[in-house]
């Protein structure tokens, strides 16, 4: 029986060893065979309780976008094309043929962006904050998913310090706003890593065969302190 338990464990190891990695090629092939050169990102779509995390989350999306390579077109202006469609809400877009949005404004992808984690928490001597968010690309082509990833951060905000817990609370509206829309950043650090480099970056389409560990191994959370 022992002898049977230890080729069972080794049996396992050798399959984890021969397990191939995955790429961004493999994960995503589609941003290898479209190659787009526009994001059009819509408002979030906000699952959690907080009334002011849309407006919050969105004005962290454009900057690292076009770090990554590609041109994004400004926030503002799809906010303002929406509301003149009649379209208040992503959610109405979700489902939709998103070839409309390339022929009316030359887009050659959408991002849809979840908001699942938008939370303060407050404890006797200690204080956390958590965002998460899932992100889906969609071409305008062939509505196919070309990449999706999700994200969530927890960070510590006690500091071990009560006056600092006590500070918090007392200015809570301002404070919270600015530390969300910095664990909102962080949040998109670990998102878009996995994103392929875009058109206007120096390492666009070099990036295909880089290793990414898959998320359900490590899980979508990232802790900082």
């Amino acid at each position: 029986m022992k002898f049977l338990r230890l080729a069972m464990i080794a049996c396992c190891l050798l399959a984890v060893g021969c397990v191939k990695p995955a790429t961004k090629a493999d994960l995503f092939p589609g941003m290898y065979t479209e190659q787009p050169r526009s994001i059009l990102v819509l408002p979030p779509i906000n699952l959690t309780t907080a009334a002011d995390a849309k407006e919050c989350y969105i004005t962290t999306v454009s900057e690292p976008l076009s770090h990554k390579g590609y041109y994004v077109y400004p926030a503002p202006v799809v906010m303002e094309l929406m509301q003149i469609e009649g379209l208040y809400d992503s959610e109405l877009l979700y489902n939709a043929d998103l070839q409309g949005i390339r022929t009316n404004l030359g887009a050659d992808s959408v991002l849809f962006t979840k908001i699942t984690a938008w939370d303060m928490s407050y404890m006797v001597l200690s204080s956390s904050m958590t965002v998460g968010i899932d992100c889906e690309l969609r071409s305008t082509l062939t509505n196919n998913v070309l990449w999706k990833h999700d994200g969530e951060v927890t960070v510590d905000l006690s500091g071990g310090s009560e006056d600092l817990i006590v500070q918090l609370i007392a200015s809570a509206v301002n404070s919270a706003m600015a530390e969300y829309v910095d664990v909102a950043r962080r949040v998109n650090d670990i998102t878009l890593s996995t994103l392929p480099a875009g058109p206007y970056s120096q390492i666009y389409l070099q990036d295909q065969d880089e290793v990414l560990v898959d998320q359900d191994m490590w899980g979508p959370t990232g802790q900082f302190p």
